[in-house]
């Protein structure tokens, strides 16, 4: 499963994105969690010291293209990649590193560090002096939407991915890379305002949506979500002195959690599984949206017609897995 969490900014996505990575590898399966926001705080609430932190990917592109396009021959150069661009045969695919040993791949080897509850850890990398006043954040995103685009993920195995603030996703195809989408929504205007506008864009592409209410502190809040978000308020986490302690740098066990907060991440983990893993949808809007950035700007960027990467025999899903080598 490729979980994704949303919301808007200071609603607590980057908190629950750790807490229910930590809660998902404690029942034994392999979990990667990328930090994909803007504003990089995801190590930190995973426990891994800042000089701790993986290298960037969004910094090190030109090397991820030039491996995951192996010897497709319909990529001409890793410089005509672009953050859409999609596996053929001849790409190097990925899986994920099993839960109790190394990588073997110079992906999960290169850009992750295992924290001390166990995820592994990926980073998109903050804003360098180089990219101040001349980029925007969608280029470092961009390695995450490559990564996920060329992942073969299996039962028992979790990406959870801290994407930016608010609907910035919808900037890409990004959005639609998810089995499920977790919205965390905080019992206010502002926090349902967000979650009206993901849904509405989210509308005509199949992506599975469930609001988790956070910073709860009583049935009028859960009221008030339920009355804004209907049948999409999956469950609700209430305000946390735990998460509080943590946030101030003192210890922290997912222990710790009052007991209403762990259920809720067993909630949350039990609706991810529920979902049906569809790599024809994945496949079909992997293409739609590379064809789409192609026309867009992707060509005129390049120099070619990258509608051209397009493999039409190339089957997403694991009974296609011709990984690294």
């Amino acid at each position: 499963m490729r979980v994704a969490f949303v919301g808007k900014g200071g609603s607590g996505k980057t908190t629950l994105s750790a807490l229910f990575a930590r809660h998902t590898a404690r029942q034994g399966g392999p979990v990667v969690a990328v930090d994909a926001d803007i504003n990089q705080h995801l190590g930190m609430v995973l426990g891994v010291e800042e000089h701790a932190l993986p290298r960037p990917m969004g910094s090190h592109l030109a090397e991820i293209k030039e491996f995951l396009r192996g010897e497709n021959p319909r990529i001409t150069s890793a410089a005509a990649m672009v953050k859409t661009t999609p596996p053929g045969r001849g790409s190097r695919l990925l899986r994920l590193p099993s839960a109790d040993g190394p990588a073997d791949d110079p992906i999960h080897t290169g850009f992750s560090v295992t924290t001390p509850d166990g995820p592994r850890l990926m980073v998109t990398g903050p804003f360098s002096e180089e990219d101040l006043g001349v980029a925007c954040y969608h280029s470092k995103v961009g390695a995450v939407e490559l990564y996920l685009n060329h992942l073969v993920d299996g039962p028992g195995e979790y990406v959870v991915v801290d994407m930016t603030a608010g609907a910035d996703s919808f900037a890409s195809g990004l959005f639609t890379r998810f089995d499920m989408t977790f919205l965390v929504a905080e019992p206010t205007r502002q926090g349902v305002g967000v979650y009206r506008q993901y849904r509405e864009y989210a509308a005509d592409y199949d992506v599975p949506l469930a609001v988790v209410g956070n910073k709860v502190h009583g049935p009028g809040d859960v009221a008030f979500l339920r009355e804004h978000v209907g049948d999409d308020l999956l469950v609700c986490l209430e305000h946390s002195a735990a998460v509080r302690a943590m946030e101030q740098g003192r210890p922290f066990a997912l222990d710790d959690l009052e007991p209403a907060n762990l259920r809720a991440l067993g909630t949350l983990l039990a609706h991810a599984d529920a979902q049906e893993k569809d790599w024809e949808r994945f496949g079909r809007q992997t293409v739609e949206f590379h064809l789409r950035n192609a026309r867009a700007w992707a060509n005129r960027a390049v120099g070619e017609d990258l509608a051209a990467q397009v493999d039409p025999e190339f089957a997403f899903g694991p009974t296609r897995v011709s990984l690294h080598g």
